[in-house]
């Protein structure tokens, strides 16, 4: 009866804005509700865990700070490379580290223990993101940095970027932060599961090498250049250039590889830098 007394005198003092009586257990304040950080799920990387809670701020980010109604406070600033911003009133506050949110809360702390303002309502927004970022390199639409605002998989950044292009291999190789390098099948990339699809990290480093090349001249519909795509046989080949021309014959193809001249099977497999020529058929 006691510790339900007073719960309600709390509720009635917060109600009526005066200081609740000595004794009685203390009600959180909706700022301090609102500040509150997400708790990241279990077995989350920091990494993770840093962007399932919102874009860190960092060096030369652009942020736009203002306070509802009180345009003279309105700010748009580049962050400094010893990670602080300057402000109207309170001056010089460090940012670096901070998300959207958690920043908001802190400059309303501040605005208000300052007097500045009696119940500031203040929004942050981000106008660039320039310090958290994955380099794309390689045969892709669009190469360059590309921030992570949020968590984005492998696939998603590549789609970003224009998709890989025609004379891309069929893998892509992630390079983190830290030098530990993997090749993901692009198949899997695209229709597999979270594990075929990693999460990328500001740091990384995405490459898609250009696709091995094979060659087809002579009596052949489509002659020319081509990139190797996954495991090709020689009746891949045949039919990626829409087979021999009329006056072809496909018991006359002949093989060169590593320069020298091989016996051909239509089942075997394909390797970087074959060159095959078809001859024509007796009549």
């Amino acid at each position: 009866m006691k510790t339900l007394l007073g719960s309600i005198l709390v509720l009635a003092a917060a109600a009526a804005g005066a200081q609740p009586p000595a004794g009685a257990p203390p009600a959180a304040t909706a700022a301090q509700t609102q500040a509150q950080p997400t708790r990241p799920a279990a077995g989350q990387t920091q990494a993770e865990k840093d962007l399932a809670a919102g874009y860190v701020l960092g060096p030369d980010d652009v942020v736009e700070v203002t306070v509802l109604g009180q345009p003279e406070f309105a700010t748009r600033a580049r962050i400094k490379a010893n990670g602080t911003i300057q402000l109207p009133f309170i001056g010089e506050q460090k940012v670096e580290g901070e998300t959207a949110l958690t920043l908001a809360a802190k400059l309303s702390e501040l605005l208000r223990a300052g007097g500045y303002y009696a119940k500031p309502v203040v929004n942050v927004e981000i106008s660039s993101f320039a310090s958290r970022y994955v380099t794309l390199l390689g045969a892709v639409g669009q190469t360059g940095l590309q921030p992570v605002d949020r968590d984005y998989h492998l696939s998603e950044v590549i789609a970003r970027a224009g998709g890989i292009r025609a004379d891309g291999a069929d893998y892509v190789t992630l390079t983190r932060a830290n030098g530990e390098q993997h090749d993901y099948d692009f198949e899997k990339l695209a229709a597999g599961g979270p594990e075929d699809d990693p999460l990328v990290h500001p740091g990384d480093k995405i490459y898609v090498p250009e696709a091995d090349l094979y060659y087809i001249y002579g009596a052949i519909n489509q002659p020319g250049q081509f990139p190797i795509k996954g495991e090709m046989t020689v009746r891949n080949v045949i039919a990626r250039s829409g087979g021999v021309s009329p006056s072809g014959s496909i018991k006359r193809i002949k093989l060169y590889r590593n320069g020298q001249e091989q016996k051909v099977d239509l089942d075997m497999k394909v390797q970087a830098g074959d060159v095959f020529t078809v001859g024509e058929r007796f009549f």
